[in-house]
């Protein structure tokens, strides 16, 4: 279990379907603004590690918060809530939250035909033990409702999931009630069944980041368990300082070939990721170096503070651009691009504040 809180690349050709966490709906977006930080919004409540995704509602863009934790920071503050944004409007409203009501942290959602997929997350109960969640939610927002899917067959926390053509949801790698796994469950949202894939090659990890372009996957950094170093010693939580390029055979989707990637700067610890439409490149913002616990505080003791730095991959070629300290965030679990700029919704700035901001950085 995990402590207890105290208080250049392989080629990218290829169209994107759906990003992590997100769609991309330029059909739906107004005139693009200038660069730089915005704040479009606010949520009703402030919430850190909490699953986003976005949809098309009636020709408008709307993005969607699950789950998560407020300010609070405490086992308290563990929520099932849940908020939509119209994101042209710059308006956030509460709706109905997860159907069975229970909160949970490091849940994951992504958008796959026009649905949107609440995926796993775990919950903490008063004594700090924490449990792994195996629930699937569909979220229809047409119509507002929620239903139950098959469960994940190994229940994950913290995982990375993407969407291969706008059907299939690839869960890498994630915590799971215990230590990390290597497994890669993939979930066909046509026929609610899953099925395995070729395991995630690297360190097990939880808390990465990743992206998908057409059937191209990268995935970056995480936590890793270390081995203690003697009898009497305890297991270290480390960054995992290693990103992976994976392609999806379409002819076996079974079938991922995976292949180390050499991106320095890009390993971190929840930061917000997602592959862009627009551009063709992987876009990778905020996170932290120094993993932590859901109070923000690191497991070595030290309290985590966010990156101040952006980074847009694409083949052989990386832009990095440093942000404003003060913009800087981290707990993410996801990144939607919308309207030339990428957003994301709530998550934790400096000296570990929970925000409530839905805030759009645009590099260019």
């Amino acid at each position: 279990m995990r402590p207890p809180s105290s208080g250049p690349m392989t080629s990218l050709e290829g169209k994107m379907t759906v990003l992590l966490g997100a769609a991309f709906l330029a059909t739906c977006s107004p005139s693009s603004p200038e660069p730089g930080i915005q704040t479009l919004a606010h949520l009703p409540e402030a919430v850190s590690n909490n699953a986003v995704a976005a949809a098309a509602v009636e020709g408008r863009v709307m993005a969607y918060s699950f789950a998560g934790m407020h300010a609070g920071k405490t086992w308290q503050s563990v929520t099932a809530d849940a908020y939509a944004c119209d994101l042209e409007a710059g308006e956030c409203r509460e709706m109905d939250g997860l159907p069975d009501g229970i909160g949970r942290l490091a849940a994951i959602a992504v958008t796959a035909g026009n649905q949107i997929y609440v995926f796993g997350g775990y919950t903490v109960a008063e004594d700090g033990s924490e449990r792994s969640t195996p629930e699937v939610w569909r979220f229809d927002p047409q119509s507002g409702e929620y239903a139950q899917m098959a469960d994940i067959p190994v229940p994950v926390d913290d995982s990375a999931a993407l969407v291969y053509a706008d059907r299939y949801v690839y869960l890498v790698s994630g915590w799971h009630d215990h230590d990390n796994v290597t497994a890669v469950q993939v979930f066909d949202t046509a026929e609610d069944r899953w099925f395995t894939a070729t395991s995630w090659p690297g360190s097990p990890v939880f808390g990465h980041a990743g992206a998908i372009l057409d059937n191209r996957l990268l995935i970056c950094g995480g936590v890793e368990v270390v081995p203690p170093v003697s009898a009497d010693a305890r297991r270290t939580f480390e960054l995992y300082e290693a990103c992976w390029t994976g392609e999806i055979n379409p002819g076996d989707l079974t079938d991922i070939t995976w292949n180390t990637a050499s991106l320095p700067g890009a390993a971190r610890y929840r930061a917000a990721m997602t592959g862009s439409l627009e551009t063709g490149r992987f876009v990778i913002m905020g996170g932290a170096v120094n993993p932590y616990n859901y109070n923000g505080i690191g497991y070595d003791g030290a309290a985590a503070g966010p990156v101040s730095l952006m980074m847009q991959i694409s083949e052989g070629d990386i832009d990095r651009l440093v942000l404003p300290h003060s913009s800087a965030t981290m707990d993410h679990r996801g990144l939607i691009e919308w309207n030339g700029g990428f957003v994301t919704l709530g998550g934790m700035t400096g000296r570990q504040t929970v925000s409530d901001e839905v805030r759009m950085m645009r590099s260019d």
